[in-house]
């Protein structure tokens, strides 16, 4: 798991779409979210990263196993 001073990441995408939907739930339960951009830009190669600041961590982690049960 890799942390970044107060943040933690919960999730990775080949997609910007997706990490911004997820991103999108979690800001609708009051999570805070910061998105990194791994991706090459001309081949989009790599994975968009979500984090959240780790007092939101076992929160989030929960909201993500319910959304992706429910797909």
């Amino acid at each position: 798991m890799e942390k970044l001073d107060n943040w933690v990441h919960v999730f990775s995408a080949s997609n910007m779409a997706s990490v911004q939907i997820t991103a999108g739930m979690l800001k609708e339960n009051g999570i805070e979210c910061s998105i990194l951009n791994k991706q090459d830009s001309e081949f989009l190669l790599g994975s968009v990263d979500l984090y959240v600041e780790t007092q939101n961590e076992a929160k989030a982690r929960q909201l993500l196993s319910e959304h992706h049960e429910s797909e």
